[in-house]
């Protein structure tokens, strides 16, 4: 019996997001409970959801402050709860860090910090290096997103204009032993770039972090470029004796979310493939690749035969030019739906597994090979949205948005292509 593509698609995503669940990947990786005291903190999307896991399986004291976007709080009884902006952040980052770095003060080497790292953390637990302002980090975050560049390279800024970033949290907690539970939401999966690296050493520098903004062509002003040309900013380096009491454990990632989702797809008689868990680039150039690959399953049956799903993950970046409302994995959809043409048996799904595609509610959205023709069947232009950067209002009109709500996990962005089997 044929399975209806469209919630084929939505159950892999859904899977995706469940084996990613702090409730799942949380409690086989607790640390024991220290003689000392045990202080929780934590910033991310997963953040409060962790928090809540590790009150319910921890056998010992312990109280803490974690950070996470706005509307994704959970109730915790002994862990306080902060929210503040993403992706730009926001005033009450800036104090979630300044009470957090305050909890961590004078701690004795019998004393636990664990830590529950998570994507978006590096937008919500700031603290500016003197010298710069949160309006400064506000109008570089704005440029650094809006340019295409990668992850990796906003990363390296923020981690050399903050005072938490780089190892900088890590080193003040010395001489406790800290323990980072980090669910990753970064190509390759590299500590240092989620949430920046707060509990890890750094070994890029402030001088890597000045040619991003060159390269981009962003300008930080005076006092920005001041300290990043004198090494004021730079971050904690490998080797630090402060950090010899820490420890990263990697918990959930985009390679086991994508294999989670290609378990769906088998135990439907489907053959799953994951490309790649850390795609990057344009959104609109993977997606011209990515096109190419399905109609080439579609239509010679190479490189892997129909019925077939194509997984990816990683982040792609999106150049903005446009005024539309925009999100890198609507951005992608509706390129692909332009490079796919309406090919037939192909449907397709991109959204980010947090529920948020850039700034929206809105975690991405589905299309099949009817896409473009209903779409102009209401009036609108695809390609015209897509220079506008449009893809979220392209999709809510045409109802095929992906609304999940927050999903309190983050392994990145989910993309899965399904080619069906010509009748």
């Amino acid at each position: 019996m044929r399975i209806e593509p469209r919630f084929l698609l939505r159950q892999m995503f859904d899977a995706a997001i469940a084996a990613a669940q702090p409730s799942r990947v949380v409690p086989s990786h607790l640390p024991p409970v220290p003689r000392g005291r045990t202080i929780v903190i934590g910033a991310g999307k997963a953040s409060a959801e962790m928090a809540r896991v590790v009150e319910e399986k921890w056998n010992g004291p312990l109280a803490g402050l974690v950070v996470t976007r706005y509307g994704h709080a959970v109730p915790c009884r002994h862990i306080e709860i902060a929210e503040a902006a993403h992706p730009v952040p926001d005033a009450a980052g800036v104090e979630a860090a300044r009470r957090m770095r305050d909890l961590v003060t004078g701690l004795k080497p019998d004393d636990l910090v664990l830590c529950l790292i998570s994507g978006g953390g590096s937008s919500l637990l700031v603290a500016p290096l003197p010298g710069v302002t949160l309006e400064d980090k506000q109008r570089i975050n704005r440029a650094l997103l809006a340019c295409g560049a990668t992850i990796s390279e906003i990363n390296c800024v923020r981690r050399h204009l903050s005072a938490v970033k780089g190892g900088r949290f890590a080193a003040a907690c010395f001489p406790a032993c800290v323990v980072s539970l980090l669910i990753s939401d970064v190509p390759g999966d590299d500590p240092i770039d989620i949430a920046s690296g707060p509990t890890v050493a750094d070994p890029t520098t402030c001088a890597d972090a000045l040619a991003v903004l060159d390269r981009h062509g962003i300008e930080a002003g005076p006092q920005v470029r001041g300290l990043l040309i004198s090494g004021v900013g730079e971050s904690v380096k490998p080797g630090d004796p402060r950090l010899a009491k820490t420890e990263s454990r990697l918990i959930a990632t985009p390679q086991r979310a994508l294999e989670a989702a290609a378990a769906v797809a088998r135990a439907r008689g489907i053959a799953a493939h994951i490309l790649s868990d850390r795609i990057e680039g344009e959104a609109r150039d993977v997606a011209a690749v990515l096109a190419g690959i399905a109609k080439q399953v579609a239509q010679r049956g190479e490189p892997f035969a129909a019925p077939s799903v194509l997984l990816s993950g990683g982040e792609t970046t999106v150049t903005m030019k446009g005024r539309g409302r925009g999100g890198r994995n609507v951005e992608f959809l509706l390129a692909l739906a332009l490079a796919l043409d309406g090919a037939r048996g192909i449907h397709a799904i991109a959204a980010d597994t947090d529920g948020v595609d850039g700034a929206e509610e809105i975690a991405g959205a589905i299309i099949a090979p009817d896409t473009l023709a209903r779409a102009r069947a209401l009036g609108l232009n695809p390609r015209e949205r897509l220079a506008d950067n449009d893809g979220h209002g392209f999709f809510g009109l045409l109802g095929d948005s992906v609304v999940t709500g927050p999903t309190r996990t983050n392994v990145n962005d989910f993309r899965a292509i399904l080619i069906e089997r010509d009748q």
